[in-house]
């Protein structure tokens, strides 16, 4: 049913209203505004609930008047007339994408990562640790079966990834309450994007902006596993006649996990202040995040048929041993800061800058065991430690890997509109630097990490800090760009083609006593054309075709640093020999319909060289991400999406993918010889991906469900061992009640996560992966020895409820 309506009070001999033109939400070029014109479009329709128009006069003279009502957006942000679920608002640019409003993003769970709500869309498989969606840490995304390392990451025009690792980090960036609506570009990046690994597309988040008018809003949740959030936001309305609104929100969260002793605490702050005049906006933007959590036990395959979710660490500690939970601690603090800025400098000229800044500060923590006389600083015997208590010559420790991130960049591009052309030329330069190093901290008979007796951190008989790695990582990235846009047929026709050369340059220094090559790095200049065509066959109907390229360096700084063994004063690990970056060449060709149905249909064909597959391992002691260069691989597949508009207040959704992905070439192996992969399937590839949406809200009672299934994935190359396919299912129910006293549209919401899996768990995905698992022989005959993959366990079930109201 139609939530907005025209009501003619005297029709001219029955005519229809003309036909309303297609609503354009993504963004055409530049493609970074996704999102800005459904926000607009949305605060006329939360501010205007009921207006009238001007009386007309109808072909008979007698006055007609124009009433347009509209349902008003609940406090949450939600309307509840979305396309499919509020997962498939129309797109116009020409390569698939996919998105989901506030209508959808509001039915979560406000606990739930924007990471783990994209699993609904197609081709996306999400292996979560978590039911809770508390951590995305150490999540395994994948998009057409590339890897979260290999997505761009942008939050209005910012980039958001940790420029190290790539990893998404949502959770530190946003509060799900302010997220106005996400875009996952599926496939390659706008080249106006500040990226330079978005091989497999780009995921953007646009922020809610601040209203015209002050008010409140206040959420607060309970639920499975001791859950606790408080969530507040203020916004402030026009601040007199400046032009000038802004919000400001806090939230805080705590929960147990779901599997352990472990838990999880977070703090978050949100602002955004808006400045408004004319065609021209001035954004700030700021987001604070603080984080303290655990590091899960992932386990084989073996461990995990044996143990299931009983594979954790130890609750109480037991003395001499490195698995109590206390030594896998993980702090992270971070703050971005950033001003998206767009002029109107008139004659078809518009600039657009977004400098910006982030900073990220804590540690993670490892339990290990050392020596006490046999441990080595480098290549230098440490001497006696004297650490006490000590068992059969060795004591327990936590590794604590301290980490400092500063990254800063501006990126500014120039559009000019010329009759049917706009062009649009621009630069983007960032720097960062990371120092990180480890030490130990022993712990006393307690299990305690202490610094009684100078214990904390372990030093060696010369007095100097006992460490397995002491690096730092810069890294400076220069990315120019140019692309234009041409318009033919009445703007039926669209003519893209763009080009970005992107220059990054990376050092790492390794500062431990006898290595032979403490620094090493390496620069790249990559070209990245793309060329895109769209033609719309009737005002409903669309069809494109796109030839993109994409590239990714190497995820990691331990890809570039040798290590020595604290254990053997020896090296135990060299800088990867093969540092060239990932470059993809893609062509892909799609359909959609807009109407009562939308439907998006889309075939995809990737063409890899040095393909990049993250993995992590324990690397001195600490856990790091890491790339494997996977060589040459082929990808090919079909992606479809349909989503009704609401009828009798239901709005369905399906989505699902095939993809048939294929390693090209044979591995190198770590002796030297090679496996034979070629012909071999892809890891962290499902075969097939599906979801099944529906939402219902009549505008008091509300309720939606999702379900996702995700086939089997193989986790070595030589495809000797493989994880069974999973389904998940999440139901929401709601209730809004009318507004009383100073408390607007309060409602209660409940969320049930993974219903009817139990607390069983499941494997969700692979956390690192290996060669082979199974010993087997080289293409030379040499055998290789097999190493066992580890795997995240997906979260079992849980439920929260949260109560909310504006104010």
């Amino acid at each position: 049913m139609c939530t907005a309506c025209a009501t003619i009070g005297t029709a001219a001999l029955g005519a229809s209203p003309p036909r309303p033109a297609p609503v354009t939400t993504a963004a055409s070029t530049p493609e970074v505004h996704a999102g800005k014109t459904a926000q607009k479009t949305q605060a006329i329709q939360t501010s205007a609930t009921h207006q009238s128009a001007p009386q007309t006069t109808s072909a008979q003279g007698t006055p007609e008047s124009i009433v347009i009502s509209a349902r008003k957006a609940s406090p949450d942000g939600a309307m509840g007339h979305s396309t499919g679920a509020g997962m498939m608002p129309a797109q116009t640019i020409a390569k698939a994408r996919s998105a989901f409003t506030r209508d959808f993003i509001a039915r979560q769970s406000p606990t739930t990562n924007t990471a783990s709500m994209i699993s609904s869309m197609p081709g996306v498989a999400v292996g979560k640790n978590d039911p809770l969606g508390l951590d995305d840490q150490r999540i395994n995304l994948t998009v057409r079966g590339l890897g979260q390392t290999e997505i761009g990451y942008v939050m209005d025009g910012i980039p958001a990834a940790d420029p190290s690792n790539y990893k998404l980090y949502t959770t530190q960036n946003v509060d799900n309450e302010n997220l106005e609506r996400v875009d996952l570009t599926q496939g390659s990046a706008s080249p106006t994007s500040p990226l330079y690994n978005a091989v497999g597309g780009e995921l953007s988040q646009t922020l809610r902006n601040p209203l015209d008018h002050a008010a409140g809003m206040l959420n607060l949740s309970g639920g499975s596993y001791s859950l606790d959030r408080e969530f507040a936001r203020f916004d402030t309305g026009e601040l007199g006649h400046s032009g000038i609104r802004s919000y400001a929100s806090f939230s805080h969260t705590h929960a147990n996990d779901w599997r352990g002793p472990t838990y999880t605490t977070r703090y978050h702050m949100d602002n955004k202040t808006l400045k408004e005049w004319g065609n021209n906006s001035v954004e700030l933007l700021v987001s604070y995040n603080s984080m303290t959590s655990f590091y899960p036990r992932f386990p084989t395959l073996s461990q995990w048929d044996q143990y299931g979710t009983k594979f954790n660490w130890d609750k109480h500690y037991t003395p001499g041993s490195a698995n109590y939970y206390k030594f896998q601690q993980n702090v992270r603090n971070a703050i971005t800061i950033g001003a998206p800025m767009h002029f109107d400098l008139s004659h078809g000229l518009t600039f657009h800058v977004t400098p910006y800044y982030m900073r990220s500060t804590g540690y993670g923590d490892v339990g290990s065991s050392l020596s006490n006389t046999g441990s080595y600083l480098g290549n230098i015997p440490a001497g006696n430690l004297n650490v006490s208590p000590s068992y059969n010559g060795t004591f327990p420790v936590s590794i604590d890997d301290v980490f400092k991130e500063n990254n800063a960049g501006i990126n500014a591009y120039m559009t000019w509109k010329s009759g049917h052309n706009t062009l649009s030329f621009g630069y983007w330069y960032a720097y960062y630097a990371q120092p990180e190093e480890t030490s130990y901290a022993a712990a006393d008979a307690n299990g305690n990490i202490a610094s009684m007796s100078g214990a904390y951190p372990v030093k060696t008989t010369a007095g100097n800090i006992l460490r397995s790695y002491n690096i730092n990582f810069m890294q400076q990235t220069n990315s120019a760009f140019i692309t234009d846009e041409y318009k033919a047929l009445n703007d039926r026709l669209v003519l893209t083609a763009a080009f970005r050369e992107v220059m990054v340059s990376r050092k790492l220094t390794q500062l431990m006593p006898g290595l032979q090559n403490y620094i090493n790095g390496n620069s790249d200049a990559v070209p990245l054309p793309q060329v895109t065509a769209s033609y719309r066959i009737t005002p409903d109907d669309q069809i494109f075709i796109n030839g993109t390229t994409g590239f990714a360096e190497p995820a990691g700084w331990p890809t570039y640093a040798d290590f020595i063994s604290v254990a053997t004063g020896k090296q135990s690990r060299g800088h990867a020999s093969n540092l060239r970056p990932e470059y993809s060449i893609s062509e892909e060709i799609g359909y959609r319909h807009t109407g009562l149905a939308n439907v998006n249909i889309s075939l995809f064909n990737y063409n890899f060289t040095n393909r990049q597959v993250s993995t992590t391992a324990v690397v001195g002691g600490a856990m790091v991400s890491s790339s494997i260069n996977g060589g040459g691989q082929t990808s090919r597949g079909a992606t479809i999406e349909v989503g009704l508009r609401p009828w009798h207040h239901f709005s369905p959704y399906v989505s699902g993918q095939y993809l048939h992905a294929t390693i090209d070439n044979n591995l190198r192996a770590s002796n030297g010889d090679y496996l034979p992969t070629a012909g071999k399937m892809a890891v962290n590839t499902p075969e097939f991906t599906a979801s099944v949406g529906l939402l219902y809200d009549n505008g008091t009672i509300f309720g939606n469900l999702l379900f996702n299934y995700v086939s089997s994935q193989y986790s070595t190359f030589m495809n000797d061992q493989k994880y069974p396919a999973y389904q998940t299912l999440n139901i929401g129910l709601g209730y809004r009640f009318h507004s009383w006293s100073y408390f607007q549209h309060p409602q209660i919401q409940l969320n049930l996560v993974n219903l009817g899996l139990g607390n069983s768990g499941y494997l969700s995905s692979t956390y690192s992966v290996s060669t082979n698992a199974k010993a087997v022989r080289g293409i030379y005959g040499t055998e290789v020895a097999g190493t066992a993959p580890t795997y995240n366990v997906g979260g079992g079930f849980a439920g929260v409820v949260s109560v909310s109201t504006g104010f």
